[in-house]
């Protein structure tokens, strides 16, 4: 990794993290405690960070990734919807992955108990369907990004590379025709890019807030997603262009 990739993603941590030890950030990047420090010493220079005793604390005020409680709330009434429209293509003897987003929690919630295995890093997806006896869950583990519930980062992303899953259900923050799917947190989207690459079909569940939006980090073109289900709100024009590219586009009605 070169060191302005590592020094990027450092920044992305620590504002994840709001603070974060030497001896953490060494263990992420695989690196000497001596090189985090020159790193992080040089970043604060630069005024993307502050040190402080054994590490590094945020300086940005609006951190890019919502709290999973304010997520719950926004566009709840479309997530539950397009939650519900999810588990329909959910069968018996399934293996999936779920996301972290708040429609995989609702897809979770709605989940019949049956035999099915979930790879999930999301901690409030996994502690819904353990009240499921016949559904298998695998967590993949990692970093713990606190305002997400979540796992994320290197170790999450090795801990997929042994599984291959039927279906890979994940939101993220933009949907934007030309330049994809995207998501705001480095750390998440690098997870979901993986997300897709180890399963056979890959579905999208995306309320329609999210089209016309880009943000920070690119996690897939629209072309390599199999699926999209969104919500009546979503105007004509986006219809008609993602008919053209031919994407299975499932609207649900909202009343």
């Amino acid at each position: 990794m070169l060191v302005a990739e590592r020094q990027r993603k450092i920044v992305d941590l620590v504002n994840e993290r709001l603070s974060i030890r030497v001896s953490e950030l060494s263990d992420v990047f695989n690196v000497t405690e001596e090189t985090i420090r020159r790193n992080l010493e040089r970043l604060e220079k630069e005024e993307l960070l502050r040190r402080s005793h054994g590490g590094a604390v945020s300086i940005e005020k609006n951190n890019t990734e919502t709290p999973y409680t304010e997520r719950e709330i926004l566009n709840s009434s479309e997530k539950k919807a397009i939650a519900l429209e999810g588990v329909k293509l959910i069968n018996p003897g399934d293996q999936i992955v779920l996301d972290a987003s708040t429609t995989a929690w609702f897809m979770a919630k709605e989940l019949e108990d049956m035999p099915l295995t979930v790879i999930t890093n999301s901690i409030k997806v996994a502690i819904e369907l353990s009240k499921k006896e016949h559904v298998k869950v695998i967590s993949t583990g990692g970093m713990l990004l606190s305002k997400s519930l979540s796992f994320a980062g290197p170790l999450a992303e090795r801990s997929l590379d042994k599984y291959f899953v039927n279906k890979a259900f994940i939101s993220c923050k933009g949907v934007h025709l030309d330049e994809g799917l995207s998501d705001s947190n480095e750390w998440q989207a690098l997870l979901k890019k993986k997300m897709l690459q180890i399963a056979d079909k890959t579905i999208l569940l995306a309320d329609s807030s999210k089209f016309g939006v880009r943000t920070f980090v690119q996690i897939a073109k629209i072309n390599q997603i199999d699926e999209i289900i969104t919500d009546s709100k979503l105007s004509g024009d986006y219809i008609n262009e993602l008919n053209e590219k031919n994407i299975n586009l499932t609207v649900v009605n909202m009343h």
